[in-house]
């Protein structure tokens, strides 16, 4: 297979457990411009579903009302291009039910890739994970909010990929720009040289 298998490649935007500012671990909020835009990325990209991650029963009610509304009256005749990239938004309560559903939707355990602003172990570049995505397995890229994902979340992943670098030391990037950044490395339609 050459190319990638963009509908076995999911998403998922952990709220926890990540860390805070002081290190601590926390449940950060759920941003509806976060599913939004997230949503419409992982549409423009061709991910299969895109998973907000939360505990907080309010915070899972947040987003099903916003997906809710954009599928459905008023909203989905105003909008369709925002129904349609919010279709494949689902909200879960961790992120072994966004494993779970993905396993048994394919048959197949999902390989598990972290991200963040550090490089951690287990590292891949993006060339290497290409190749691998090429394979046709089930994926799961996980990116966290807040300060990052929390340590054993990225210490049981298949692999961590490396973080995106600028150009003069400052790596603070809005998840709703990494995740653009990194679908675009990863799915993305790049031209062919001419000799």
């Amino acid at each position: 297979m050459t190319e990638v298998s963009k509908a076995n490649i999911h998403l998922a935007l952990v709220h926890f457990p990540v860390y805070n500012k002081s290190g601590e671990v926390v449940v950060s909020s759920v941003t509806t411009l976060d599913v939004h835009d997230i949503s419409r990325v992982c549409r423009t990209y061709g991910v299969g579903t895109f998973y907000v991650v939360t505990p907080l029963k309010t915070q899972q009610e947040l987003v099903e009302r916003l997906v809710g509304h954009w599928l459905k009256g008023h909203g989905a005749e105003y909008n369709p291009t925002r129904k349609e990239a919010l279709l494949k938004t689902v909200v879960k309560t961790n992120l072994d039910a966004a494993v779970k559903e993905i396993t048994e939707q394919s048959g197949k355990e999902p390989r598990i890739v972290v991200t963040g602003a550090k490089e951690a172990p287990k590292s891949i570049g993006y060339t290497a994970l290409k190749n691998e995505l090429k394979q046709g397995d089930p994926t799961l890229l996980v990116f966290g909010t807040g300060w990052g994902l929390e340590k054993n979340l990225v210490q049981n992943a298949d692999h961590a990929l490396l973080p995106i670098e600028g150009v003069n030391g400052f790596n603070h990037l809005p998840v709703r720009g990494a995740i653009a950044i990194i679908l675009d490395r990863l799915l993305g339609h790049r031209e062919t040289p001419v000799d």
